[in-house]
């Protein structure tokens, strides 16, 4: 079994069934609209966010997010994982009554527990929502340049890619790139490959989260690989949301072959059905990728983390060693 690594996580999205209910309990609150027979219950994008902000409003205190964060890194660990980046929403701490701050010192916290039972590594990308306008993603990226704490290594934006023009964001992208933090920005997922184009022109990432719909235009593509900007791919989540029909006819293997520099990631795992082990599974079942070639795609992930010189060499050493 090759060693992955995954980019592009939510973690308020990666709280197992189990772990929702737990939380319910300790809130008196009543999971069964959201959850039955250990799944989450949803039938389109309206449901899917209920259930998820359902879910992620049972995370309200610093020990919460402490669980939240060891629980997920841990169980990636022991589907051999050896690198993690979770997205973490400064707003979505501001409703649960918490700051940013401790907010991240708790998820913080949660990672180096993990880090220190199972090895794995992890760190954290602030995010902000795109939806919620330009102030407040100028405000998250602000957090982010000026928080401080070690495992926050990125800066992002998601939400609702439809919403607004991305130029209209560049300033908060440059707060974040001017503090030293990687970049990476959802597009070419529900918007189409003009998302992933004006996200080059304007933001300028490292990695775009998604950007599958690139495949719309060749010449989009050949730009993607000729920048060497990572793509990072949820194949679980894009079917799941209807993007394409099954796994054949998601463009992974496509923008692979056309040299675009791609990773396999979970999104919001339990909610899709799946897991980053799972993606794994899926890629050498339908896209035809040997444990060779697995392995080269957690080396692209490894090569595209936001970490530093020096650990990103022993992840890189760890992934070979596994290769012997």
């Amino acid at each position: 079994m090759p060693s992955k690594a995954e980019l592009h996580c939510h973690i308020e999205g990666a709280a197992s069934p189990e772990l929702v209910e737990r939380q319910a309990r300790k809130y008196g609150e009543d999971p069964s609209p959201f959850i039955r027979g250990g799944a989450f219950l949803w039938h389109d994008f309206t449901s899917f966010l209920a259930a998820y902000d359902f879910a992620a409003g049972l995370f309200r205190s610093e020990d919460d997010y402490v669980l939240l964060a060891e629980h997920y890194l841990t169980s990636l660990a022991r589907d051999g994982a050896i690198y993690s980046e979770i997205f973490i929403s400064p707003d979505h701490a501001a409703r649960t009554g918490l700051s940013p701050q401790a907010y991240a010192e708790a998820l913080g916290h949660g990672i180096s527990r993990a880090m220190a039972k199972t090895g794995i590594e992890g760190r954290m990308i602030v995010t902000g929502v795109r939806h919620l306008g330009v102030e407040a993603v100028e405000q998250a990226a602000r957090f982010a340049a000026r928080c401080g704490h070690p495992l926050v290594t990125g800066f992002g934006m998601a939400g609702e890619e439809r919403f607004g023009d991305i130029e209209d964001y560049v300033r908060a992208f440059e707060i974040a790139r001017e503090a030293g933090l990687g970049i990476t920005v959802h597009a070419g997922e529900l918007a189409g490959w003009e998302s992933v184009a004006a996200a080059l022109d304007h933001i300028r990432p490292a990695r775009i989260g998604h950007g599958v719909r690139a495949i719309e235009n060749p010449d989009l593509v050949r730009r993607i690989a000729d920048r060497g900007v990572v793509l990072e791919c949820c194949p679980g989540s894009n079917i799941a949301l209807g993007l394409f029909p099954d796994f054949a006819g998601h463009p992974f293997a496509a923008l692979k072959a056309a040299g675009c520099k791609v990773t396999l990631n979970s999104d919001d795992p339990p909610y899709f059905g799946t897991s980053l082990k799972h993606e794994y599974d899926m890629a050498a079942r339908h896209f035809g990728l040997s444990e060779k070639a697995l392995a080269a795609v957690t080396r692209t992930a490894i090569e595209a983390a936001f970490v530093d010189r020096r650990t990103k060499a022993a992840l890189l050493a760890r992934l070979d060693a596994k290769g012997r």
